[in-house]
């Protein structure tokens, strides 16, 4: 059974917070800075090098997507700042303190998803599965109870029923498989360290040269 401390009520860590929690776990993450101000992010962006994405970040900031918080494929200074003006603009009152989340922009023809759920019955789970566009059409994901070990995590990734996904694509080489169980592992390790933990997604995992990178991340943790 479920322990009864998670229907608690909970938050959820901003997009930074979230990372520096699964970093401690060995995912794989990306190099990212945060800036106060448009000259702060272009500096910031010049030294990560280009192209680079901006996002508009904050601690109630959680769906950027859904309100144009985002800026793709930024390829100069210029550009950066320009960006990062317009997310400033774009915060609302409500966000509390924001600043501009800069982080390298990484290109893939597959992407991944995995995380960590509490199932109402069961417990702690761990997720992973096809995502991108292919994610709802094919709504293909594998689960097992935390704590998992290798064998369970390779498992997961066997059961995938697009196992062509997995493989050599469009000229990428195959997803490194082990790179993805480290994933699974990590996540189930971050569950077990902190029973704060209530909840994990990482969406997308793009696959980069066949090694899977966590470009967003979000953990709901009890309040």
């Amino acid at each position: 059974m479920p322990d009864p401390d998670l229907t608690l009520s909970s938050r959820t860590l901003s997009e930074a917070e979230s990372k520096a929690l699964l970093a401690r776990f060995g995912l794989p993450l990306l190099d990212e800075r945060l800036a106060a101000d448009p000259n702060e992010a272009a500096a910031m962006a010049t030294e990560i090098g280009y192209p680079v994405v901006a996002k508009l970040h904050g601690v109630n900031i959680a769906h950027k997507t859904e309100r144009g918080l985002v800026r793709l494929g930024l390829s100069d200074a210029t550009a950066v700042r320009q960006a990062a003006k317009e997310l400033f603009a774009a915060a609302r009152e409500s966000d509390g303190f924001v600043e501009v989340l800069v982080a390298p922009m990484v290109r893939g023809n597959r992407e991944l998803i995995a995380g960590v759920a509490n199932d109402p019955q069961f417990g702690m789970t761990v997720m992973v599965g096809i995502g991108g566009i292919f994610a709802e059409a094919l709504g293909d994901v594998a689960i097992r109870l935390v704590p998992i070990t290798r064998v369970d995590a390779e498992e997961m990734i066997g059961d995938l029923q697009t196992q062509a996904l997995l493989g050599a694509y469009r000229g990428e080489p195959a997803v490194d498989r082990e790179r993805l169980v480290d994933v699974l592992m990590g996540l189930s390790a971050a569950v077990l360290a902190s029973l704060d933990v209530m909840s994990v997604d990482l969406n997308p995992l793009i696959v980069v040269d066949g090694i899977p990178i966590a470009v967003d991340a979000l953990v709901e943790v009890r309040n």
